[in-house]
């Protein structure tokens, strides 16, 4: 059975762009098990809280919850586990420094399924937000909001 070109299945970390401020992007693969797969296609997956941590120079998604697949009896898998994320080793010795260096965080954007039918996570090196930060965001947001009504009319 193929899927066709560019699946609509996309978990989003909502409050990831309230927290931090993205300085960098990186889309890297997801090592998953069966049933793991079966539920992020059924969208049954969260990344609230959900954070990257490097271990033994590899990078590990933590904080992801993938629900049990409704038929996966007794070969489930653990909803909280770890999951290894896949780069390429440059990416992974810049994201490491970065993060030494500079005090950085590495947090999940979003999760999808590509076109070839494999699940994906978009990643960011982010600083994390300020209160003020936070409220000087919000008023912009708005502020752009209240142009775009008068403009339109």
């Amino acid at each position: 059975m193929r899927r066709s070109a560019g699946s609509d299945i996309v978990i989003k970390n909502k409050k990831a762009s309230h927290d931090y401020e993205f300085l960098e992007k990186f889309i890297a693969g997801i090592m998953l098990t069966g049933t793991e797969i079966k539920s992020v296609r059924a969208g049954k997956a969260a990344l609230t809280d959900s954070y990257c941590q490097f271990t033994n120079g590899e990078l590990y998604l933590k904080g992801m919850h993938i629900a049990e697949y409704w038929w996966g009896n007794l070969n489930n898998h653990n909803p909280m586990r770890e999951r290894k994320l896949l780069l390429t080793n440059r990416e992974l010795r810049k994201m490491e420094r970065k993060v030494k260096e500079t005090g950085l965080t590495i947090i999940v954007i979003k999760v999808f399924i590509n076109e070839r039918g494999l699940a994906k996570a978009e990643i960011a090196l982010a600083k994390g937000k300020k209160e003020y930060d936070k409220r000087e965001t919000l008023k912009r947001r708005d502020a752009d909001r209240e142009l775009d009504r008068i403009r339109k009319r």
